[in-house]
C-alpha cells in the first residue's frame, strides 16, 4: 500500500544507523549482565527474535521497553537516553511507522490493491508521480524523501532473505498511465521482472469480474518471524495496524478468495506482455 500522508501527521523515523548503535548498546548491557537474547526475551515475554531484531537495528527499540530494560539491567537510564537523542531521519507518517517496521521483518507478506501499484512493486518514477499527485500537494524536498523511503522499502524483496510475498492487483490499476505514457511502460517492465522473482506471486484481478470478495478495499496481510498474523489498512481518514486474531482471519479468507477470482500468474505475465507489446 502506499502509506503517504502530509506533513501534520508525520514524525521522525529514526536514523537507521542510530538503530544499530542503540542495539549494539543493548547487546553489551545484556551481555554484561548474563543473560542470552533467549534469556532476556523470556523476561519480557517477547521472545528471542524480538531481542535479535532490535540488537542488529531491524526492530526499533521502544521507549518504554527502554525504560524496562535499563530497571533490569540497571543501566541507568542509558538506553532511554539514546534513544531520545538518535538523530532523526526520513519523515514518514506516525500511523505507518509500525507497520513499516513490521514489513521490514516480515517473512510473509500478502496484499491486495485497487488504487495505485503496492509499494514494494512502484519504479522511482511512478513513486514520484504518486506523490506528486496528493492534494494538497508536497514540496519537492518531500517528495525526494518520500521516494527515497520508497526506493528502500523495494530492497526487502531482493534481500537474501526475502518474504514470501503475494501481490493481487485490480486491472485497471495496471492499465491506469500514472505519471504518463513513459513511467507506465518501465513500471509495466518492471512488473513483469518482478513477476519472476523468486517467492513473489503477481496476480492480476480481471475487470471483467462482475464481483470480487475485496469491494470493501484494499489492505495487506503480515507474518512476522514470531508467526504472529497481522493486517493493515488504510483510508483518507488514517490506517490502522490489525493484531486481533479474528479480523485478521476475515482478510485472510478474503486474500483467498482474491487469489481464486484473479488470474493465475502465468495469465498475469501473459497480460503485461500484451501491454507491454502494445507500447
Amino acid at each position: 500500500m502506499g502509506t503517504t500522508t502530509g506533513p501534520r501527521s508525520r514524525q521522525a523515523r529514526r536514523n537507521a544507523s542510530a538503530m544499530r548503535m542503540v542495539g549494539a548498546l543493548l547487546a553489551v548491557f545484556r551481555t554484561a549482565a548474563g543473560y542470552t537474547q533467549r534469556s532476556l526475551g523470556e523476561v519480557f515475554v517477547i521472545g528471542e527474535e524480538t531481542i535479535a531484531s532490535i540488537e542488529q537495528g531491524r526492530r526499533r527499540l521502544k521507549l518504554d521497553l527502554a525504560e524496562q530494560l535499563d530497571e533490569f539491567l540497571d543501566t541507568k537510564g542509558a538506553l532511554v537516553a539514546a534513544l531520545k537523542h538518535m538523530p532523526e531521519i526520513d519523515l514518514v507518517p506516525q500511523w505507518a511507522e509500525e507497520f513499516l517496521d513490521r514489513e521490514r521483518e516480515a517473512i510473509a507478506i500478502s496484499s491486495y490493491e485497487n488504487q495505485v501499484l503496492p509499494g514494494l512493486l512502484q519504479t522511482d518514477a511512478y513513486a514520484e508521480a504518486v506523490f506528486r499527485s496528493r492534494v494538497p500537494v508536497y514540496d519537492e524536498d518531500e517528495i525526494a524523501r518520500l521516494v527515497a523511503g520508497r526506493t528502500q522499502r523495494r530492497e526487502i524483496l531482493h534481500g537474501r532473505a526475502a518474504p514470501m510475498t503475494g501481490f493481487v492487483i485490480w486491472e485497471p490499476v495496471v492499465r491506469a498511465p500514472i505519471g504518463g505514457r513513459e513511467v507506465w511502460a518501465e513500471q509495466l517492465r518492471h512488473l513483469r521482472a518482478c513477476s519472476e522473482l523468486p517467492g513473489l506471486m503477481l496476480q492480476v484481478l480481471p475487470l471483467e469480474r462482475s464481483t470480487h470478495a475485496s469491494l470493501d478495499g484494499p489492505f495487506v496481510l503480515l507474518e512476522t518471524p514470531e508467526h504472529q498474523r497481522l493486517a493493515y489498512t488504510e483510508s483518507h481518514r488514517g490506517s490502522q495496524l490489525i493484531a486481533d486474531q479474528d479480523e485478521v482471519a476475515i482478510l485472510a479468507q478474503k486474500c483467498a478468495m482474491l487469489r481464486s477470482q484473479a488470474l493465475t500468474p502465468e495469465d498475469t505475465r501473459d497480460l503485461l506482455d500484451r501491454l507491454l507489446g502494445e507500447q
